[in-house]
């Protein structure tokens, strides 16, 4: 075999996963997100550089307050859902720097001085954790419906700070009826890949 992964993990984490549009009321538990997190935070980065920030959205008030910020095919999907997650790229995470990447002694001060890098790593490498935040979810047997149509500055002003910005809003459960769409078509390899 190619893949030493199992058959059937690969169809939990990509053949037969889908992205979620409705969702049974079953809730997320605390110990089930700090699983996911305790998994992908494994998952690279440049320079070990970890700027995703994850904003879970729990209260019934914030929860009603996210929906006026979702565009109108989100919402009753988002208010349905048992949990909403906000993924963010920390725009300041060189602060984290000396703890995370301790062996590069110029490396905070690096992103320090240069604000348009800093703002281009953060938000790459936040979305390189936006994915395998989504496979850490179908990894906890859940599925996930991340989407992007949202008012993007109301919700870095609704929920965040200065310092970060939205990439994306996940909903989060066990699936409900009619919880997917037909599987769209895929490139095959021959589309995709060259050699040189």
């Amino acid at each position: 075999m190619a893949l030493t992964l199992s058959s059937a993990a690969q169809d939990l984490l990509f053949r037969e996963a889908r992205t979620a549009n409705t969702f049974t009321d079953e809730p997320v538990g605390d110990e089930q997100v700090r699983a996911i997190y305790d998994l992908v935070k494994y998952a690279p980065t440049a320079m070990n550089q970890q700027p995703l920030r994850v904003v879970l959205v729990c209260s019934p008030e914030a929860r009603e307050r996210l929906l006026g910020l979702m565009a109108p095919g989100n919402r009753a999907k988002t208010a349905a859902a048992p949990l909403v997650a906000v993924l963010a790229a920390d725009l300041d995470f060189h602060e984290e720097l000396p703890k995370v990447f301790p062996h590069s002694a110029g490396a905070r001060e690096m992103f320090a001085e240069n604000e348009a890098l800093r703002a281009h790593s953060a938000r790459f490498n936040a979305t390189l954790q936006v994915g395998y935040f989504i496979l850490g979810v179908r990894a906890a047997g859940l599925a996930a419906g991340p989407m992007a149509g949202y008012d993007a500055d109301g919700i870095d002003k609704e929920f965040l700070d200065d310092a970060h910005t939205v990439l994306a809003v996940v909903n989060i459960g066990r699936p409900g009826e009619d919880a997917w769409f037909d599987r769209l078509p895929r490139l095959t390899y021959e589309e995709v890949v060259t050699t040189v």
